[in-house]
């Protein structure tokens, strides 16, 4: 019998929470192992349960959800990190995924939706609602410059392009390749360091435009 991938939730309304539990646990490949109503409490929670993956709402009293995950990727906790909130604010979006979250899923989505998309998250992609893409895409490429050529790419720091793109974390990443996650986190400083780049967010986004473009000229 394969393990359930363990959930900590970290969200300040006790409803939520309750309803989260039951639909989470409605499915055979997850198991919730802990709610937390606050910042420091699932920061806690998370360094002690050590989950496979954390459900993290934005606006909290006190301690944020940005602080809150901040936090958790400074404290090196090993889950894959999945803001669950009612906002889709640009800002918010981006202010999240750059600060480290592995995905971004609004709470309207349908049940169906948010299994499938745990389910990916656990695989190493990230994930975003549908809703949020067209918002993020703006918000990149209004706000960064982004370059027209990546000649100066070695073929592996293409390949770890494509994957990067395909919203595959460096562990993943290095497993597809058959190499450290040391050295995959080399050719990603070195690629977005030759494409003037600044995170993964804007690197995924600009390979999109790149496909889009290469789609829509004539061979």
């Amino acid at each position: 019998m394969e393990t359930r991938h363990t959930v900590l939730i970290i969200d300040d309304h006790a409803l939520f929470r309750r309803g989260m539990v039951q639909l989470i646990d409605m499915d055979t490949d997850f198991r919730v192992i802990g709610e937390a109503a606050s910042g420091p409490a699932g920061l806690e929670m998370a360094e002690r349960l050590r989950p496979d993956l954390i459900l993290l709402d934005l606006n909290m009293p006190g301690m944020n959800g940005i602080d809150t995950l901040t936090l958790l990727r400074e404290r090196n906790v090993d889950a894959r990190l999945i803001v669950l909130t009612v906002s889709d604010n640009q800002r918010d979006v981006v202010t999240a995924l750059r600060a480290g979250a592995h995905g971004y899923l609004l709470k309207d989505m349908e049940p169906e939706d948010l299994w499938e998309n745990l389910k990916r998250a656990m695989k190493g992609v990230s994930v975003l609602s549908e809703a949020i893409t067209g918002t993020l895409i703006h918000a990149v490429t209004t706000n960064q410059h982004v370059p027209a050529v990546e000649t100066d790419l070695t073929a592996r720091e293409s390949e770890v392009l494509n994957y990067i793109a395909e919203g595959m974390c460096n562990k993943t990443i290095a497993r597809e390749l058959g190499i450290s996650v040391g050295t995959v986190k080399v050719h990603v400083k070195h690629l977005l360091h030759k494409l003037n780049l600044h995170s993964r967010l804007e690197a995924v986004v600009w390979h999109h435009q790149r496909e889009s473009l290469a789609q829509r000229t004539p061979s």
